[in-house]
């Protein structure tokens, strides 16, 4: 893509019986607690040093939302990211442009 690096990731938490302040190399995993899943999408540009375009992050469910709406949204934020540095179709928002009035010739 001409317009920079797309990049998705999508990671499974899981709960283990190892403590953060004393970590181990072999942790149990908890096998009854919940294992949530996180997305993560991110937009470089192609630049020499790349600097994140736009950028998502979601982490878990969210108990208001069912499962099919969290993927909808998750997948329609991505998209968004996605096309950031596309020129074309880019929205206009507001301050993104100022005028002053020229004085007369």
């Amino acid at each position: 893509d001409p317009s920079g690096t797309f990049v998705q990731l999508r990671l499974g938490l899981a709960q283990t019986t190892c403590r953060k302040r004393a970590p181990q190399r072999h942790c149990r995993v908890l096998e009854s607690r919940r294992k949530p899943t996180c997305l993560a999408c991110y937009k470089f540009d192609t630049s020499d040093v790349p600097k994140v375009l736009d950028k998502y992050h979601n982490c878990g469910p969210s108990h208001h939302l069912a499962a099919k709406e969290i993927r909808q949204r998750d997948e329609a934020e991505c998209r968004a990211v996605e096309e950031a540095g596309r020129g074309g179709d880019a929205l206009y928002l507001p301050g993104m442009f100022a005028f002053s009035r020229g004085l007369p010739a």
